[in-house]
């Protein structure tokens, strides 16, 4: 699964819908086809502008599997 930011208004599989701005995790089938609509961009596989958007931004202390060290 990866976690990405949607450019524009989108309704999932599950008929739930997601305003742009938004960010949502899909899996890889469902990023491709978000790309290839233009929903999402081709760098929002789980980076924003270089930076992770994950549990690291913000310089929170995660202890999880980026840490790259035990905690």
């Amino acid at each position: 699964m990866v976690y990405v930011k949607l450019e524009s208004d989108w309704t999932d599989a599950n008929g739930v819908a997601h305003s742009a701005g938004e960010s949502v995790d899909v899996d890889a089938a469902t990023l491709a086809a978000l790309q290839a609509e233009g929903i999402v961009s081709e760098g929002s596989g789980g980076k924003e502008g270089g930076k992770w958007a994950g549990p690291t931004s913000g310089g929170a202390n995660w202890a999880g599997p980026t840490s790259g060290g035990n905690v």
